[in-house]
């Protein structure tokens, strides 16, 4: 904690070094959440990419009394959810992300290509965007209810149901049950 304030504090006054270990420290943090939402590795990068540049654009105006992990997820979040959006506007781009395994090089690498991993992915997927979130950012993203509730602006109860009715459908879909 005290490390990301004096982080963001020598980035605010232009540290190139600064930017350097904020990228090294939450990359992959970053990436994982990225690829568990939109099970492909290409556009996990793209998106992660965009935080970044994008993040580094803002050293001049960058204004943060929160934390700077948190911060950075929900960059990576609404990036996700634009490309999700995107997906639905354009049917095959959706069906050839779906198809499309991870080709992450790195310790990631075999929990990633592993084929219970690729099913749970499919089944992620597959959920819908509200509880998919909640599921992420809780397993992969390791915060907690409040955090995932103030990161989306709604009550800690309402994300306890997103996650428990989202749980209930990632059980069906990987029992081979229809979710509707």
């Amino acid at each position: 904690m005290i490390e990301d304030e004096l982080l963001k504090w020598r980035f605010k006054r232009g540290s190139k070094e600064a930017l350097r270990r904020i990228y090294e420290k939450y990359l992959n943090h970053l990436l994982t959440l990225a690829m568990a939402l939109l099970n492909d590795a290409g556009r996990s990068e793209d998106v992660v990419h965009d935080v970044f540049v994008s993040f580094a654009g803002s050293a001049k105006d960058f204004k943060l009394a929160g934390n700077l992990k948190s911060y950075l997820t929900t960059c990576v979040m609404n990036r996700a959810r634009d490309r999700i959006r995107a997906s639905r506007r354009d049917p095959m781009q959706l069906d050839a992300a779906q198809a499309v395994c991870s080709n992450l090089n790195g310790p990631d690498h075999a929990i990633i290509s592993s084929e219970e991993s690729h099913r749970l992915n499919r089944g992620i997927a597959q959920l819908p965007v509200e509880q998919r979130e909640v599921i992420v950012l809780r397993l992969k993203g390791e915060m907690t209810f409040r955090e995932v509730a103030e990161l989306h602006g709604v009550s800690v109860n309402t994300i306890q149901g997103r996650y428990r009715y989202g749980l209930n459908k990632l059980r069906s879909v990987l029992n081979g049950e229809v979710i509707k």
